[in-house]
């Protein structure tokens, strides 16, 4: 019989085959450093957005992964770019005029336009790590600022102004001709401004570990590389913390392809083989485009959460990675009842099936185990039919269709109610648009209501399903579609919804009966 082990490494799911493909790097030795090294970048030069928290979980997926298959220790870093100048100053944020005479600042020292922190960079950082910690995440945070200050970067510096004009070859290519002739790794401070600078490096004196640039007063300047009087070029720069940290695995978006191809030959360059890594699809917002910091364009982390669990957003960030994927509100309540679809099928699987189930990434092998009375879309349709914000109402119709379910033993559900009255509210009421039934609707509501009259009150929901599919058939309606739209459309307001025989089950016959009744008298509309 297979070990678990053994039926882990044979599961086709995308985190264990890049938890395989790391294991073989380390086939004939295991890491000197005792461990292997995930790491997540993210540059805090705008608010923190989902495609942060994405790339932070899919590498958390990948670790238990790998965490599964191998007993060498695993752990993860999320660095900062902190020490990036600010380029221009995001859209979204509050008093946009106070920061511009901060452009080209690193940003930990651009000033925090909410005033909560010390800088910019230091607010965007505490947001992202709030986040992180809420979810559970199991992460070192790593500042650009402290790595270059504090001297952790020094060595490999050095080797980069060693080997300055390997290094400066590999980028050169990709550059336009006037970027080539002033384009240089290494980006010095200011001595008197304190700006990061781009300018041509005029003089290279590797053994003395310096590089002299003309300042913007015209005057030359020499400075050593080392101690946080420069920091790099991007594509430099992640080649240099791969060196300097010893990192085995990093995933990066596919607009990044061409710069993980640039970083790897800098870090063999400086004789270190570049980790492994996974190339994943970008996020695209309600347009079709890509969510950007600045832009704030997409969903922000607050956001969701408002909307939908953390482990909703968990799953939807590691289905399909390698598929571009709309981030917009309407995709949250299928999240939802799929994350929960999951849970509830986890404890009855083989272990074959369970190392394919998102749960077990998410949920490090031992997910819970809840069974939901109510889907969270069946949720959202009753909360839009009663038009209530009260939750105990809510509670009333889910307690008579679920007997023995209260706020009490079924905290999760009463979670999701508040999650279900937040999305009816901002995005369900304002687009609510009720129609008159047509000659035949009308016929067939008619006979509905006749039927119900005749069902008791806890007739299961699949029996209803049947008589309205039998009622949409008599009224010989060409596609049975349009007949269950006409019931969203002249019952709920909406194209479309729920599986209508459960949401009567749900809602009370009698309700459902009276609420026919009131369409058939035109007061819906």
């Amino acid at each position: 019989m297979n070990t678990t082990r053994e039926i882990a490494l044979e599961s086709k799911a995308w985190p264990m085959q890049e938890a395989v493909k790391l294991l073989k790097r380390f086939e004939n030795n295991p890491p000197e450093k005792g461990y292997v090294l995930f790491e997540t970048g993210y540059g805090p030069s705008g608010l923190p957005h989902i495609g942060t928290f994405c790339e932070v979980a899919r590498t958390t997926n990948v670790m238990r992964a790998f965490r599964e298959i191998s007993d060498i220790p695993a752990k993860m870093i999320c660095f900062s770019d902190d020490m990036d100048g600010l380029r221009k100053v995001p859209d979204n944020i509050p008093n946009r005029e106070a920061m511009e005479p901060y452009l080209g600042q690193p940003l930990t020292k651009v000033p925090d336009p909410f005033g909560t922190h010390d800088s910019f960079g230091a607010h965007n950082n505490a947001r992202l790590m709030a986040f992180l910690d809420d979810y559970g995440f199991e992460y070192e945070f790593m500042s650009s600022t402290d790595c270059y200050t504090s001297g952790k970067f020094d060595e490999t510096l050095l080797k980069i102004l060693e080997n300055y004009e390997k290094v400066i070859n590999v980028i050169l290519p990709t550059l336009g001709e006037a970027r080539r002739k002033t384009y240089s790794p290494f980006l010095p401070l200011c001595p008197k401004t304190g700006e990061v600078l781009q300018v041509a490096i005029t003089d290279i004196n590797a053994k003395a570990g310096t590089i002299s640039f003309v300042d913007n007063d015209g005057e030359t300047v020499t400075t050593p590389v080392t101690g946080g009087h420069c920091k790099l070029q991007w594509k430099v720069d992640w080649a240099m913390r791969w060196v300097a940290l010893d990192v085995d695995y990093e995933m990066a978006g596919k607009d990044l392809s061409e710069s993980v191809k640039l970083s790897s030959i800098i870090s063999r360059i400086l004789s270190k083989r570049p980790p492994e890594g996974f190339s994943y699809e970008l996020f695209l917002d309600e347009n079709g485009e890509k969510i950007s910091k600045s832009k704030g364009n997409g969903l922000s982390i607050e956001e969701w959460l408002r909307y939908g669990p953390p482990e909703s957003l968990g799953l939807y960030v590691f289905q399909n990675p390698k598929r571009a994927k709309k981030l917009h509100f309407d995709v949250i309540p299928k999240a939802v009842d799929e994350y929960y679809t999951h849970l509830s099928k986890f404890a009855e699987q083989e272990p074959k099936i369970q190392f394919t189930n998102p749960v077990f990434y998410m949920h490090e092998g031992t997910p819970p185990n809840i069974q939901l009375p109510v889907t969270f879309g069946l949720l959202l349709n009753l909360v839009g039919t009663t038009n209530t914000d009260d939750a105990d109402i809510i509670w009333g119709f889910v307690s008579n269709y679920a007997e023995g379910t209260t706020k009490d033993n079924h905290p999760e559900m009463d979670r999701l109610i508040g999650y279900a009255i937040n999305f009816y509210k901002d995005f369900v009421h304002p687009t609510k648009k009720y129609r008159a039934p047509d000659d035949r609707e009308k016929q067939a509501l008619e006979d509905l209501v006749e039927i119900l009259d005749g069902l008791p009150e806890n007739t299961d929901g699949s029996d209803i399903q049947t008589a309205i599919y039998d009622i949409g058939k008599k009224y010989e309606f060409e596609n049975l579609r349009d007949w269950f739209k006409a019931l969203y459309e002249i019952l709920l307001g909406q194209p479309q919804g729920p599986r209508m025989g459960n949401f009567i089950a749900l809602y009370g016959v009698k309700e459902s009966k009276a609420l026919i009744e009131s369409a058939l008298k035109g007061e819906m509309l």
